[in-house]
């Protein structure tokens, strides 16, 4: 008899998109729960607050099949008053960060759906340990800031790096070479 080694599954893309279907928004729930509370224990018991009655929330979701499968990261953006945007809560499942550009993907979808909702200055508090990313992408550091008790901080990004995305449920499809689920 010969045995078979078992493989991780490869998810062949994701698709990063406008939360619009109930067991996306539940799924961008879980994983924040999972990642601020479980996982880093910045929030005590949950991290919902007024911000996620107003915010959009976009999400990346992993694929069977060419179908929406799982929600695998998350990131809300909401206008904080006229045309000054802030994107908050991004995170990805413990599973799918060695998966090449979830993050980065959903941080693009975040500014370009801004920018083309008049966006004129998009802000983020990042986690101390993500700002090297967000400077890769077009992202400049103003002033260390310590929020729920840990380091983070306050960065705004050059705008003109990120063309208006105007429909944001549609978003797109990220293929990518990366391993999920090892």
């Amino acid at each position: 008899m010969i045995e078979l080694e078992p493989r991780a599954f490869h998810c062949p893309g994701y698709y990063i998109r406008a939360a619009s279907k109930r067991f996306e928004a539940d799924g961008a729930q879980a994983l924040r729960h999972r990642t601020f509370v479980e996982e880093q224990g910045i929030f005590p018991d949950h991290d919902r607050d007024g911000i996620d009655l107003i915010a959009t929330h976009l999400v990346a979701l992993s694929t069977y099949a060419h179908e929406a499968d799982q929600v695998v990261g998350t990131v809300r953006i909401h206008e904080d008053s006229p045309r000054l945007w802030w994107g908050s809560r991004l995170a990805v499942d413990r599973d799918f960060r060695a998966v090449s550009r979830l993050g980065t993907e959903l941080i693009r979808l975040a500014v370009c759906t801004a920018n083309a909702r008049g966006c004129d200055t998009f802000l983020a508090h990042v986690q101390m340990q993500n700002v090297r990313l967000f400077e890769k992408l077009h992202w400049t550091a103003l002033q260390e800031v310590t929020i729920h008790g840990t380091p983070h901080m306050k960065m705004q990004v050059d705008l003109a790096k990120y063309p208006p995305c105007a429909d944001p449920v549609a978003g797109w499809y990220h293929r990518t070479q990366g391993r999920a689920g090892t």
